[in-house]
């Protein structure tokens, strides 16, 4: 793969990037219409959206960082994006042209203020893996083979400016509205910024291990903390090979629903235990080891439930609630989805719109077994999904709705169904955490 050898770091130079990245989509729309002369509409539109993703995509990974981590989080949203995008985007969670080697040494000295060689026997700084934030390198010291995550030059200072080119897009795709908006951006800012502190990750990955290394069939790596720093992460080196890699050809149910457990295991322990989540499930963090357990290595980003959420959010998951209309509504409010300045038309609007959705994505806590390999079960969620993302309704509506927690909690739910589908486990213990 193609390496790097810079990364715009300034303000000017990130966005002189997004407006070239602008112009081509604006070629590809010009093309678009042309094509509609001579062939269908639907076959146009898979043109340009494929050439669309494409451009975005390319535009993207040479930013890397808060630009890159955005594409990653919408390729999770294989319900509502075109598949196009969802494929290309999804790159971003494992596969990334990666830094050059000098790069990488120079990146390394300025975080560590020494070079690889005088901490590690060996090191390997071609890159094994690359995503948004950094990229991994393999490396040994005392017979210990370690895996070196170092952070992009310029990541966690491109943050607020990254996020500033990107809102206006956010606001229009998502129809947001009103004053107090501005809560969801920076519960992502803040977010990002925890993933850039690798000296927090480090606090998060410890305190995660501790609490969950009684589940059965999961795995963690162990932590170095005296060989990393804010910026640089060591650990050990896990063998395995990537979730998407597993399911791409796994046909042993058995294995599938041993991993399924486990990892279904994990997050329910951590959302009704913890109450504290990590909230980036995509196949990049989780690896499959030769004996078939899970293994989780990526703890930058966890999110914090507080009670104030958390009692309402599953309370409303609850089929006697969904059922009964004055706990429906009551729940609603206090969950910010209905709001007290809403009109006649939006509250009916958004009480029927919620109703389904809830209708539908509940229906694993609604069970005390669960079959995650249904496809009829996600059909439906992708085509909810459209329905919305098409509805000319909802656009006149104000999108600005919801408590600033459901921005990562319904990312980790979308996620941990995507990861169980791909899986095709079955037969998933629902309440099984209860007795870890």
């Amino acid at each position: 793969m193609k390496t790097i050898d810079n990364i715009p770091t300034s303000k000017i130079q990130r966005a002189s990037k997004m407006v070239k990245t602008g112009a081509k989509v604006g070629v590809n729309y010009i093309k678009y219409y042309g094509d509609r002369l001579t062939k269908s509409e639907a076959e146009s539109k898979v043109r340009l959206n494929e050439n669309n993703a494409e451009d975005i995509y390319d535009g993207l990974k040479q930013l890397k960082g808060s630009a890159l981590k955005v594409a990653q989080m919408l390729s999770m949203e294989k319900s509502i994006l075109p598949q196009a995008y969802v494929e290309k985007f999804s790159l971003a969670q494992f596969s990334v042209p990666p830094l050059s080697p000098p790069l990488v040494i120079k990146t390394f000295k300025k975080y560590f203020g020494k070079l690889p060689n005088e901490i590690f026997d060996t090191f390997n700084s071609s890159s094994v893996n690359a995503a948004s934030i950094g990229q991994v390198h393999v490396a040994e010291k005392e017979g210990k083979k370690l895996a070196v995550k170092i952070q992009y030059p310029g990541v966690a200072e491109s943050i607020s400016s990254d996020l500033a080119m990107v809102k206006p897009i956010a606001i229009k795709m998502f129809n947001i509205k009103g004053k107090d908006s501005d809560k969801y951006f920076k519960e992502v800012e803040d977010k990002l910024v925890e993933e850039t502190n690798y000296l927090l990750e480090i606090k998060q990955s410890k305190e995660i291990v501790k609490a969950c290394k009684h589940i059965p069939n999961l795995k963690f790596p162990t932590y170095y903390e005296a060989l990393s720093s804010e910026r640089i992460i060591t650990m050990d080196w896990m063998e395995g090979e990537h979730l998407s890699e597993f399911t791409a050809y796994n046909t042993d149910q058995d294995k599938a629903n041993k991993l399924g457990q486990a990892l279904w295991d994990f997050y329910m322990y951590q959302m009704h235990v913890l109450k504290k989540v990590h909230a980036d499930p995509h196949p990049g963090n989780f690896l499959v080891s030769k004996e078939s357990d899970l293994i989780a290595i990526d703890f930058g980003c966890m999110k914090i439930i507080p009670d104030e959420f958390y009692v309402p959010y599953f309370e409303l998951a609850r089929k006697e609630s969904i059922d009964n209309p004055v706990i429906f509504d009551a729940k609603m409010y206090e969950l910010e989805i209905l709001r007290e300045d809403d009109s006649a038309e939006e509250l009916t609007f958004f009480r029927n719109l919620f109703h389904e959705m809830l209708s539908l994505f509940t229906q694993p806590f609604h069970e005390d077994v669960f079959d995650f390999s249904d496809p009829g079960f996600f059909e439906k969620i992708t085509e909810l999904g459209q329905k919305y993302s098409k509805s000319t309704e909802l656009r006149k509506m104000n999108g600005n709705r919801g408590s600033k927690h459901f921005i990562y909690i319904n990312r980790t739910f979308f996620g941990l169904y995507n990861l169980m589908f791909d899986l095709k486990a079955k037969n998933i213990q629902i309440n099984n955490y209860k007795t870890l």
